[in-house]
């Protein structure tokens, strides 16, 4: 059902650093590049990008938007999370069992954008 999801940057260098190195473990590339914006994903699956927003106006993040980067593992969700951290993220939740069989860890990226890596079971 989705397609892709974007979030504004008002630093797109920046954001683009930050994507490249956290996305990499999750074995996603580049599948759009311009000076606009970069996304990333892989053969027929949903991408995710930072754009500098089309209307000129600076970026905001949405109060209650959150993107869900899905793993095979507690241990790949305790990497990236900790990735996130390491590449200059905040922390808005450690990553540990949220409720049966959902384990989850939460951040922020540089630009205020709220991320979530996931597994079930």
């Amino acid at each position: 059902m989705i397609g892709y999801v974007t979030f504004g940057t008002n630093d797109l260098p920046r954001a683009v650093a930050f994507y490249e190195r956290l996305l990499a473990p999750l074995g996603v590339k580049r599948t759009w590049d311009s000076e606009r914006g970069v996304a990333w994903g892989s053969d027929g699956q949903p991408s995710l990008g930072v754009m500098k927003p089309f209307d000129g106006q600076p970026a905001t993040r949405g109060n209650g938007t959150m993107v869900a980067l899905a793993v095979d593992s507690r241990d790949k969700v305790d990497q990236i999370h900790k990735l996130a951290l390491e590449l200059g993220a905040t922390d808005e939740g450690p990553a540990g069992p949220r409720g049966e069989g959902f384990y989850a860890g939460y951040f922020r990226d540089p630009d205020g954008n709220k991320l979530n890596v996931f597994c079930f079971g």
